[in-house]
């Protein structure tokens, strides 16, 4: 069974930072995109950024110069640096993975982690 479990989000000041991590685990044989995606109550879920094994990536362009998603491909973890965070990144963030077990490739979701931006 594979897992993805995020950490690093909570509560801070417009124009601070904060760095998420998202690590897989389980019975994983490889894995390919990794990304980050948020979400509001109410709203759909939107991409914020992603990254290829080869370290290609894309983001949103809410975030474009903010924001810098890296990934660790020894540890299968993805980390999100969000900088200059304004009340509007306010969201549950959520990191994503396709993965190949044993039997397949799957998308895999994390649990999410709350950020929120506040004075």
């Amino acid at each position: 069974q594979v897992q993805l479990v995020e950490s690093g989000g909570g509560l801070v000041q417009p124009g601070g930072s904060l760095r998420l991590s998202c690590a897989a685990s389980g019975s994983i044989f490889s894995i390919n995109g990794m990304g980050w995606y948020r979400q509001v109550l109410g709203k759909e879920r939107e991409l914020v950024a992603t990254i290829t094994r080869g370290g290609s990536t894309n983001y949103a362009h809410s975030v474009k110069d903010r924001f810098t998603i890296s990934r660790d491909n020894a540890k299968n973890t993805v980390y999100l640096q969000m900088n200059s965070l304004k009340p509007e990144d306010t969201a549950v963030y959520y990191c994503n993975a396709g993965i190949l077990t044993v039997t397949k490739w799957s998308d895999y979701w994390g649990q999410g982690t709350q950020v929120t931006v506040s004075s």
